[in-house]
């Protein structure tokens, strides 16, 4: 058996590095760097483009935030480039002012990813990827380990609810969760002793031209893997591994008994999901789900399945399970009650929004679903808005709002008419995100749902305050 040995940051001599700048400080990803530092002792600054709830909280915990592209922004303390280590977004455009001085005057400098990689690289990395699903996958098994004897340290790509944060760390595990991000390759910066293949539709199109190069950096990815390491897959994806020697392969799925780990006996009533976990050498009956909903099983079983190899105990297994809270903008409820529902929810991708609308109709029978989307890049919609149309045409009513462009300039021709025109709905809205609260003032709300990966999330609280107003 391996020597278990705290989770640490080794790799950087902490006897040289005094200082972290990160350009991107309040991205999700960024945002778990930034509270790894601050946790080593280090002085911690960084640059945003708007504030966010992220940089608010990152301010009260001690960070130099600001939001204009200026070097005379940046703390004193922060321009030694012998003792300070420069971490980028590769969201982050070339030409980014403060990004070209730190490179003109030969900082060291990283992007996410290759910090990411190099904080785990010493460490039994569980590393979750895939298209849809990571997020959710990551914070469940991350719990569910947190939750056992074994424990874990983790960088979540969303907030974990049970604990309020995307960043755990533990003083004697040298187990940690990492949500693998395809965008730009930075899954590829990481060494996983296990890893978790959740999906593998084309997204990213603008970074990697075609579906096929897409799943080849997946294949690539699983390459990674350390020798004696493990691969879970769910099972039938289009998906062909490149291992190592003596990589072990398990599959899983939410209903097909013949892959490695599955549910069964799935149970759906009275707003409780529950089902019986199988596993080798395991049986768990009556499996309660903390947030109940469908695409969640799925999720779980990959979770569970990631903790049984972990020697997580069935008893464990059952009640962090149960006890899991969810992650925030991860199908995240604001109101629940008979009268009304609001949900918040990230998802961007075809895949995911005709999941999510599947799942909100089937909890909510015979109600009537508003659904407000915001699309997410401009080269997301002009790739798939055909199958965003179909997706969000489950809805019985929608509220379309502009593309959120977060790193790209306009393409022309590209708007969000692109989708609205083939929505065989015929309830539908175009609005300006400025109009939309507005707009809701006029709506008759039974179920709602905020879709969407860009500054959707804003408005949540707006959202919610008037919406308890109407009731």
């Amino acid at each position: 058996m391996n020597e278990i040995k705290p989770f640490k940051f080794s790799e950087t001599d902490d006897r040289t590095l005094k200082s972290v700048y990160l350009i991107g400080a309040g991205g999700i990803g960024m945002s778990a760097l930034v509270r790894f530092f601050l946790a080593k002792g280090k002085k911690v600054a960084g640059y945003d483009r708007t504030p966010s709830p992220i940089t608010n909280l990152l301010a009260e915990e001690g960070v130099d935030i600001h939001f204009t592209e200026d070097m005379g922004l940046i703390p004193e303390e922060f321009l030694d480039k012998n003792t300070t280590l420069v971490v980028y977004t590769p969201a982050v455009p070339s030409t980014h002012k403060e990004l070209v001085f730190f490179r003109e005057n030969e900082f060291t400098l990283m992007k996410r990813s290759q910090a990411l990689g190099l904080i785990t690289a010493s460490s039994r990395s569980i590393c979750i990827a895939g298209t849809h699903g990571k997020t959710t996958t990551s914070a469940m098994t991350a719990h569910l380990l947190k939750q056992s004897t074994i424990d874990c340290s983790a960088f979540l790509g969303g907030i974990l609810k049970n604990y309020n944060t995307n960043l755990l760390l533990s003083k004697h595990s040298d187990l940690v969760v990492v949500e693998a991000d395809e965008y730009d390759r930075s899954f590829h910066a990481l060494t996983p002793y296990m890893a978790v293949i959740t999906a593998v539709d084309p997204d990213h199109l603008d970074i990697y031209g075609t579906p096929q190069a897409y799943r080849e950096s997946f294949e690539k990815f699983t390459s990674l893997i350390q020798p004696d390491g493990v691969l879970l897959m769910k099972k039938g994806l289009d998906l062909t591994p490149s291992l190592q020697d003596g990589v072990f392969v398990f599959t899983y799925s939410a209903t097909d008994e013949s892959a490695d780990f599955y549910a069964s006996n799935i149970r759906i009533d009275n707003g409780e999901i529950i089902f019986d976990f199988f596993a080798p050498e395991l049986t768990l009956l009556d499996v309660q789900l903390g947030v109940p909903v469908r695409t969640n099983i799925e999720n779980g079983v990959a979770a569970m399945a990631l903790a049984w190899l972990n020697n997580v105990t069935r008893h464990e297994l059952r009640r962090a399970m149960h006890s899991f809270a969810g992650v925030q903008r991860r199908f995240d409820f604001q109101i629940k009650n008979d009268r009304m529902v609001y949900i918040d929810d990230y998802a961007h991708h075809p895949e995911e929004l005709k999941s999510s609308i599947q799942s909100v109709k089937e909890l909510f029978k015979g109600r009537k679903v508003t659904g407000i989307f915001q699309p997410h890049l401009y080269s997301r919609t002009k790739d798939f808005a055909t199958e965003m149309a179909s997706a969000l045409s489950l809805l019985d009513r929608l509220i379309l709002l502009d593309i959120y462009p977060a790193r790209e300039e306009p393409i022309p021709g590209v708007t969000s008419a692109l989708i609205f025109n083939n929505v065989t709905l015929k309830d539908k809205t175009l609005c300006k995100k400025e109009e939309l609260l507005k707009l809701l003032e006029k709506e008759d709300i039974d179920v709602l749902v905020t879709f969407g990966a860009g500054d959707i999330d804003r408005f949540v609280e707006p959202i919610r305050h008037m919406l308890n107003k109407k009731q």
